[in-house]
């Protein structure tokens, strides 16, 4: 058997494709690497609300499978949004990587005033942690990011340390505690999509890490309770079924958090319930302020 994996055309992307590939290789499965480019690749002068969020990096490899142009699309998890078009599967999500924010800084971090990242929950969260530093709106791939920080852009950039890992680059900087800085659902994880075709899906079964699964599907649950998307900011973490869950105002001022551990997907629902009425408030404002109908 053989198989097409589309991919963004990104360093990142690659490597995990490239990675992919790999396993499905030593499983005796031959496949093609296609580069596919996104909206969100191409538009990198704005924020990632103002061209439809983290799926815009998703939608154009969706669209290349059920076009038939591709069998299968490896992404990053936390870029695919709750609503998925029908026709697709999920069969595999690897094993985890590490959740954790990395603050990338070449500087004393007493020095640190200026930090770039485009994600409205680490600018809450940073602001939270010192609203005394200045966020600044920062786009691209990995490779753009650490440049504009080397030309002095910023005193530090934000990025996902799993990202670091598989792309094998050693920045000066700390990984940030996940209970202070609750990661993104589904950060550090890579999911494996492909058609709804018994075949594809018995061939990419085998790849699949159970225990990674549970985790990234119980905050899929409460990220689907609460709503909101990448525009409000919130932070979703569960490992072996202990849960922390929250959601900030823009600025960090203020936010409602959960921690409770969770077993199954319907205890998942009701603790996203819960903070979704906790938080409504939050989630308005957030909406409200970037333009978006409630």
């Amino acid at each position: 058997m053989s198989l097409r994996i589309g991919t963004r055309g990104s360093a990142l992307a690659l490597v995990q494709t490239e990675n992919v590939a790999g396993m499905l290789a030593d499983r005796g499965i031959d496949t093609e690497i296609i580069t596919i480019t996104t909206a969100g690749d191409s538009e990198t002068g704005v924020p990632l609300h103002a061209i439809g969020g983290q799926g815009v990096f998703v939608r154009a490899l969706d669209d290349a499978i059920l076009r038939g142009e591709i069998d299968v699309a490896v992404h990053s998890m936390k870029d695919i949004p709750a609503a998925r078009p029908a026709g697709l599967a999920c069969p595999a999500v690897l094993r985890r990587d590490s959740p954790a924010d990395f603050l990338a800084h070449e500087i004393p971090l007493d020095e640190v005033h200026i930090i770039g990242s485009s994600s409205t929950r680490r600018r809450a969260q940073i602001l939270r942690y010192d609203p005394a530093l200045e966020v600044k709106q920062l786009r691209g791939n990995v490779d753009t990011r650490i440049r504009k920080l080397r030309e002095g852009q910023y005193d530090a950039i934000m990025l996902a340390e799993a990202g670091l890992e598989r792309l094998a680059l050693d920045l000066p900087g700390e990984a940030l505690p996940v209970d202070r800085f609750v990661p993104s659902p589904n950060q550090g994880t890579v999911a494996v999509a492909c058609r709804d075709d018994p075949e594809i899906i018995g061939s990419l079964a085998g790849l699949d890490h159970a225990p990674t699964r549970l985790d990234v599907e119980i905050e899929r649950a409460v990220m689907e309770e609460v709503g909101g998307g990448c525009f409000t900011p919130q932070g979703i973490y569960c490992r072996d079924g202990d849960l922390i869950a929250e959601v900030l105002a823009l600025d960090g001022s203020r936010w409602e958090r959960i921690e409770q551990h969770v077993v199954t997907l319907e205890e998942a629902r009701v603790c996203g319930r819960e903070l979704r009425e906790k938080a409504k408030d939050l989630i308005l404002e957030a909406r409200t302020a970037l333009g978006l109908s409630s």
